[in-house]
C-alpha cells in the first residue's frame, strides 16, 4: 500500500478493488487477514511485491520511519493510485499492519537497510563512488569548511565538531552556545565568513530559548571564533524581539548564506504559526538579510515601514531549510518544506511575498484541502514544486571541478525520500531532475567541498558521505 505503479490501468484496478473490499472491513479481523484482504492484491501475498513494490526489500520511496508509513496508509498517495484508508481502518488496525510488516522483515523477509550498501553508483553522466567521510555523529545538521583540510559540523543536540584531514576530532568545540534541543530545534546551521582568513569569524544558527524548558524560543544567529578548540569572542548577529518568541518546537527554518557582496541571509520557518508568515511585524516565515555584524542594510525592502521588521528580505514562507547563491548571477534561491505535498523551489526577490499559507500546492496532513488556491495576485509562484513532498531540506549550487558537467546545477536534499536530487537549470526554469543518491539515510544537505567532491550529511545513520566520480558516460 505504500508504493504503486504509475500505469493508469493499475490505478483504476487498484481503486476498484479498494472500494469493493473496503466495504467488508471488520474491527475483529487479524492484521494478517486485513493485509490479505486489502493489500495482497498489489503487494503480493508474502509482501514480495507485484503490481506494487515489495514491502520487505528495505526500499521506502515515501519515507522510512514508522510515522511516514502510517501516514501513507492513512492518507494515501494519490498520484501513485494509493487509496487513503483513514476512514476504513482504525489507528489500531493500521498499526497492526505496520507491526506485521516489521515482523516479516525481522523474520528474514527483507532488510530495513543494507548494512553494506553499494559503494559504486551510476548516474546519467557519471559513475560515482560513495564512501563514508565521517561516522559516529549525533544527528548532524550542517557542514562548512574553514580550509581545504578542516570542516565544521553541527550536531543538533548542541555540539560543534571539527573534522581535520578526514578525521573527526574526539571532543566537540568547548563553550558553544546553549541550544534548545527539543522537537526540530537545536544547533542547526554553521557558516564560515567569506573573509575568514582575515577575521576568523564563524556563524552559528540555533533555537534559542528565553528561560526554562518550556519557555518561548526562536531562531538566533551568533558569530564567534575558535581558538585552542574553544568558542570565543561571541557576538549576537540576530535575535528576534522577545515578544515574538513562540513555545512551538518546529519549523525553525535556519540556513545561512552569503552573497557576492557579503550580505548575510538566513531563514526562519513559520514555527507552526502559518498566518504569521504574512505578518511583517513577525520574524517567522521569512528570509532575512543583514550585514555580517548584524546591522540592517539601508536598502532592505521594508526598512522604514511602520510595523515591519527591517531585517526581512522576503516573506510568506513555510519552512525554508535550504538557501543557495547562484555563482553565475549572485541571486538567492531557496527550497522550503510544504505540508503534504507542495515542497517548493524559489528564486528570492527583495520584498516578494511567496504566498504561504494563502496559496499552496499541498494539502493538510490528513488529506483535507488546505487552501484550495495555488495562485493569488501579488504572490510569487514557485520555480518548481514537488508532489508528493520529498521533504526538501538543503540546497547548494555545485561549483567544483570533479563533476564538470554538473557545474552550477542545484543539489537538493530530501529527508523523507532519503535522496539527493540534481536539478539542471536554464535561466529561471528547471529543465531536468535526476536522483543521484537514494536510500543512504535522511539527507540534511549535500554540498560541494573545496576538493570538488559532494559531501552528503545524513541522519539515520548519522554520518557524512563523500561522492566522487569514477567515470564519465561521455567526455567532459
Amino acid at each position: 500500500m505504500l508504493i504503486w505503479l504509475n500505469q493508469l490501468g493499475w490505478r483504476l484496478l487498484a481503486t476498484s478493488v479498494f472500494f469493493m473490499v473496503a466495504l467488508s472491513a471488520t474491527a475483529q479481523e487479524t492484521a494478517q487477514q486485513t493485509y490479505q484482504r486489502l493489500c495482497a492484491v498489489c503487494h503480493g501475498e508474502q509482501m514480495q511485491g507485484g503490481m506494487a513494490s515489495s514491502l520487505v526489500d528495505g526500499q521506502w520511496e515515501f519515507g522510512r520511519s514508522r510515522s511516514y508509513r502510517f501516514r501513507n496508509i492513512a492518507d494515501g498517495i494519490s498520484d501513485r493510485g494509493m487509496p487513503a484508508y483513514r476512514h476504513v481502518l482504525s489507528e489500531e488496525q493500521i498499526n497492526g499492519l505496520l507491526d506485521l510488516i516489521e515482523q516479516r522483515t525481522e523474520a528474514g523477509g527483507g532488510a530495513t537497510r543494507s548494512a553494506e550498501p553499494e559503494t559504486q553508483l551510476s548516474t546519467f553522466e557519471y559513475g560515482m563512488a560513495a564512501e563514508v567521510f565521517v561516522d559516529g555523529l549525533s544527528t548532524p545538521w550542517a557542514i562548512d569548511w574553514i580550509d581545504a583540510e578542516t570542516a565544521l559540523v553541527t550536531e543538533r543536540p548542541g555540539t560543534l565538531r571539527v573534522v581535520r584531514g578526514g578525521e573527526l576530532q574526539p571532543e566537540p568545540v568547548k563553550g558553544t552556545p546553549q541550544v534548545l534541543h527539543q522537537g526540530q530545534g537545536g544547533l542547526l546551521d554553521v557558516a564560515v565568513d567569506p573573509n575568514y582568513s582575515e577575521n576568523g569569524w564563524i556563524y552559528l544558527a540555533y533555537s534559542h530559548a528565553l528561560e526554562g524548558e518550556r519557555s518561548p524560543a526562536m531562531t538566533r544567529v551568533v558569530r564567534g571564533r575558535i581558538r585552542d578548540h574553544a568558542w570565543i569572542d561571541e557576538q549576537v548577529v540576530y535575535e528576534a524581539p522577545h515578544e515574538t518568541y513562540l513555545t512551538t518546537r518546529h519549523h525553525y527554518g535556519t540556513r545561512i548564506v552569503f552573497d557576492p557582496e557579503s550580505y548575510l541571509y538566513f531563514s526562519i520557518g513559520d514555527r507552526g504559526r502559518m498566518n504569521d508568515a504574512q505578518q511583517l511585524d513577525r520574524p517567522n516565515g521569512k528570509i532575512h538579510r543583514l550585514h555580517r555584524d548584524g546591522r540592517v542594510p539601508e536598502d532592505n525592502p521594508f526598512v522604514g515601514r511602520e510595523g515591519a521588521l527591517g531585517s526581512i528580505y522576503s516573506y510568506g514562507h513555510r519552512n525554508p531549510q535550504g538557501l543557495a547563491i547562484n555563482p553565475e548571477t549572485g541571486r538567492l534561491w531557496s527550497v522550503e518544506h510544504g505540508p503534504r505535498g507542495g515542497d517548493e523551489l524559489h528564486l528570492i526577490r527583495a520584498g516578494a511575498n511567496y504566498g504561504w499559507p494563502v496559496i499552496s500546492y499541498g494539502l493538510n496532513y490528513d488529506g483535507s484541502v488546505l487552501t484550495g488556491r495555488t495562485q493569488a495576485e501579488g504572490m510569487e509562484q514557485p520555480i518548481f514544486y514537488w508532489n508528493p513532498s520529498p521533504a526538501l531540506c538543503g540546497l547548494d549550487f555545485y561549483r567544483g571541478e570533479l563533476f564538470p558537467r554538473w557545474r552550477h546545477r542545484l543539489l537538493a536534499s530530501a529527508l523523507r525520500f532519503e535522496e539527493v536530487q540534481l536539478l539542471n537549470l536554464f535561466e529561471e526554469r528547471v529543465m531536468h531532475t535526476e536522483v543521484i543518491l537514494k536510500g543512504r539515510g535522511r539527507v540534511r544537505e549535500a554540498v560541494a567541498g573545496p576538493d570538488g567532491a559532494i559531501y552528503v550529511v545524513t541522519n539515520q545513520p548519522d554520518r557524512i558521505l563523500r561522492l566522487t566520480p569514477t567515470s564519465a558516460t561521455f567526455g567532459d
